[in-house]
């Protein structure tokens, strides 16, 4: 339950300052979470809207950390994807992506997969 909460505190922060950026200043999230690597477009403030989502939830998630951990799950199913979509052919292929995104979706990945509750999570 710790982890959980602990995770849960983790989105909170990272989610909110995000969804901030990305809404509200989308030339600085530009350069600073996406570290210019993509070409600039207000599809930035659409994943500030999803990180928002996910700040909210995770905020309930404090108070509430098995009933709101499908934003969890939710999590590990895009950040693998993107990981798997974006993040490995451009690996392969030597062109530009967000490096750092990259090196913390790998780590969420990875925390992700033994925090979720995965015997509670669909009763």
């Amino acid at each position: 339950m710790i982890a959980l909460k602990i995770v849960y505190v983790a989105n909170v922060i990272v989610a909110g300052w995000i969804s901030i950026s990305s809404l509200f200043f989308p030339k600085v999230a530009h350069q600073s979470v996406f570290e210019s690597a993509i070409e600039y477009s207000e599809g930035i403030r659409l994943i500030g809207a999803l990180w928002g989502a996910i700040f909210l939830l995770s905020v309930l998630g404090l108070f509430y950390p098995k009933q709101m951990s499908l934003v969890l799950l939710f999590q590990l199913i895009y950040k693998s994807s993107w990981l798997m979509v974006a993040a490995l052919p451009a690996i392969i292929n030597g062109t530009t992506y967000p490096k750092g995104m990259s090196v913390f979706f790998l780590i969420w990945v990875l925390v992700l997969l033994f925090v979720i509750p995965w015997r509670t999570i669909f009763v």
